[in-house]
């Protein structure tokens, strides 16, 4: 009965055609065995070669940091070692010089090799003294010792490193993922002379164009509510526990959940009460103000004197803004400064964990993840802090999805490709070639439209789950292309193969009933119908017809001319839509074709815009409205997308 009950379970919540429980737990069994006799292996390796400090470290204006420490047990004044450092806001647990991580550095493989490694807990979470502020603002000329930043406060840690630690060889390397990503960034600006080498992973680079929190002014509200629960919550005085996410759902389903709360106003009404600091921050800067501005360190990547080496990974479902911007950024105002971008096939952080050999239904033909810290991460970082050969590594060293091939490139976007553009034609089909319709003087172009209804928004996933996740990055996006509020261009039958490596975007020409709207697009990779079924996770998983999603963007369109300065739209008004979908390197096979999907709502990933034009988060029930929205096809309103191919 129990057996029966659980396997209907997994069907509901999955949907996707059921495997036997035998299997199931054969593939749960076999990989948690794997991974427990692993961490039993590298927790033994560092107890037997490290030894454990824990330090307060003092700041130029005396606030002390938490810091542990391990330092290899052979090290001495003969024997010396590099000091690698990861400074977090996520704990350095666990705390007690009796008490080891289970794992250390970037991977084992330092570990193995040698270094000092150093955690930091930064200013203001868990065990470190001070306020804590999030993507605390640089300050470029510094007048007394208060005048701190994450780049100073990484200065006096080093500092105090290369002074107290002994055994150390005088040279450190940073790395960090997502918000560490950001504190690593943050180590390279007016860095100490000691740092080396630093490399932000999946960097938190602008919490408003582009990472986590909003993309193109929209407001990510299913991440950000269940991060922000745990991250922004009060911590009145140090303490080694992190405060617990939010999980009074009391439904296992989020798009019930966040239906159900309405608008945003009500998520500090009902669950906050106006405690949680950063949710009220993002409540309060609805535009891209100097609030926001302040807290980017790209214009501040300049004079950049460590190498840097930039990851992120094409299906990230938080990050991918982060390591595009801060490569650009660094290249652009650096010429001389070794730099490099490293993009592989992996969700958030997947180049650390796992062996980067599939996403769900998707291989990628190897072990993206080993081959990366085995062949580009630990060379570099021993070239530069163990004077070790130089791997002589390409500037951009980028995974092509769809060939799965690894590609090396002297720059990028690659010097081989030309900017083209997939219109979407009124037959619903699509092509590089724009309409053939030629509008006479005073005739109204094609278009396509569609009802959005805020109370029926498109779901951004077919599971049923209550937590993001990262499966909608690679999930069948067959489940959106059947609703009437969703609007699909196919081409036809790739006669030969068509890759892409630079930047996606989206040009649509628009207009709307109502006088706010949020337009998303998805660039996808339709499988034909006799495409082998080899999904790692279901044999039983038919991939014919799959729709691969390989870039998907929203814009709120209030910010079409200006994320600073938003405008209504006017309601009947032909209007230009433009924004950036990010960067992709993928290859759409001979036999397959490309879909790009148009719709206005991507929920509860991205919060329902209420169609009309008010500030969102202070907005009522009442401001949500029907809107039919139109999508122009022909002429001067011809839409597209643009991308760069490989020639």
């Amino acid at each position: 009965m129990k057996t029966t009950l659980l396997h209907s379970l997994i069907c509901r919540f999955t949907k996707r055609p059921c495997v036997t429980l035998l299997l199931i737990f054969a593939i749960l069994a076999g990989a948690t065995a794997h991974a427990q006799t692993s961490t039993k292996e590298d927790s033994l390796y560092i107890r037997e070669h490290y030894t454990k400090i824990e330090r307060q470290i003092p700041m130029r204006d005396g606030v002390k940091l938490f810091t542990s420490i391990y330092l290899p047990k052979d090290i001495s004044k003969s024997k010396t070692y590099p000091i690698l450092l990861n400074r977090t806001p996520y704990s350095v647990a666990p705390y007690g010089e009796g008490l080891y991580k289970t794992a250390l550095g970037p991977s084992m493989l330092f570990a193995r090799e040698g270094y000092i490694v150093v955690y930091q807990d930064v200013r203001g979470k868990l065990m470190s003294e001070g306020d804590f502020e999030a993507y605390r603002p640089f300050i470029p000329v510094k007048k007394g010792k208060t005048d701190i930043d994450e780049s100073s406060d990484t200065y006096d840690t080093i500092e105090w490193l290369i002074q107290n630690i002994d055994g150390n060889n005088g040279k450190v390397g940073t790395w960090g993922i997502s918000a560490p990503g950001y504190y690593a960034t943050m180590t390279a600006v007016d860095a100490h002379p000691a740092l080396k080498i630093a490399s932000p992973q999946a960097p938190v680079t602008d919490w408003f164009m582009g990472d986590d929190r909003h993309h193109n002014g929209a407001f990510f509200l299913m991440g950000t509510f269940s991060f922000l629960s745990s991250y922004g919550a009060p911590r009145p005085a140090p303490t080694p526990k992190a405060s617990p996410q939010y999980s009074a759902y009391g439904t296992p389903d989020s798009y019930e959940f966040y239906k159900r709360m309405g608008p945003l106003k009500n998520f500090n009404e009902q669950i906050f009460k106006g405690q949680n600091r950063i949710w009220n921050q993002m409540m309060e800067h609805e535009t891209y103000n100097d609030f926001w501005k302040a807290r980017t360190p790209v214009p501040h990547l300049k004079n950049i004197k460590p190498a840097v080496m930039v990851v992120g990974g094409w299906f990230d479902q938080e990050d991918l803004y982060g390591p595009l911007k801060t490569y650009q950024a660094v290249s652009s105002q650096n010429p001389q400064t070794p730099n490099w971008l490293i993009m592989g096939p992996w969700i958030h952080g997947g180049w650390a964990r796992g062996t980067g050999e599939s996403l769900g239904n998707i291989r990628f033909g190897a072990k993206t993840s080993a081959f990366y810290q085995k062949e580009i991460e630990l060379p570099i970082f021993n070239h530069y802090l163990k004077d070790q050969l130089d791997p002589n590594l390409p500037k951009a060293y980028i995974f092509e999805t769809g060939a799965n091939e690894w590609r090396k490139y002297d720059q990028w976007p690659p010097k081989n490709t030309v900017e083209k553009k997939l219109y979407l034609h009124p037959d619903g089909t699509l092509s590089f070639s724009p309409t053939m319709t030629t509008m006479q003087v005073g005739a109204k172009p094609a278009f396509h439209q569609y009802l959005s209804d805020p109370d029926k928004p498109v779901p951004y996933t077919s599971e049923i789950r209550i937590i993001r996740g990262s499966d909608f990055m690679y999930e069948d996006q067959r489940f959106a292309a059947s609703r009437p509020d969703v609007l699909v261009y196919e081409s036809e039958v790739l006669k030969e193969d068509v890759t892409i490596s630079g930047n996606v975007f989206a040009d649509l020409f628009v207009s709307t009933t109502g006088t706010d709207a949020d337009f998303v697009v998805k660039l996808i990779d339709v499988y034909p119908g006799d495409a082998p079924n080899d999904s790692p996770v279901n044999p039983n998983m038919k991939m014919g017809g799959f729709q691969l999603l390989i870039r998907g963007e929203v814009m709120r369109s209030k910010f079409r001319k200006s994320f600073s300065k938003p405008e209504p739209m006017a309601p009947g008004k032909i209007e230009n839509v433009k924004f950036d979908m990010q960067d992709a390197a993928h290859r759409f096979k001979k036999g397959h074709k490309i879909m790009v999907q148009v719709q206005s709502s991507w929920f509860p990933l991205v919060d329902r815009n209420p169609q009309k034009f008010v500030n969102i988060y202070k907005a009522n029930a009442s401001d949500f409205q029907k809107a039919t929205h139109r999508v122009y096809l022909s002429g001067q309103a011809s839409s597209y997308v643009g991308v760069r191919v490989v020639e």
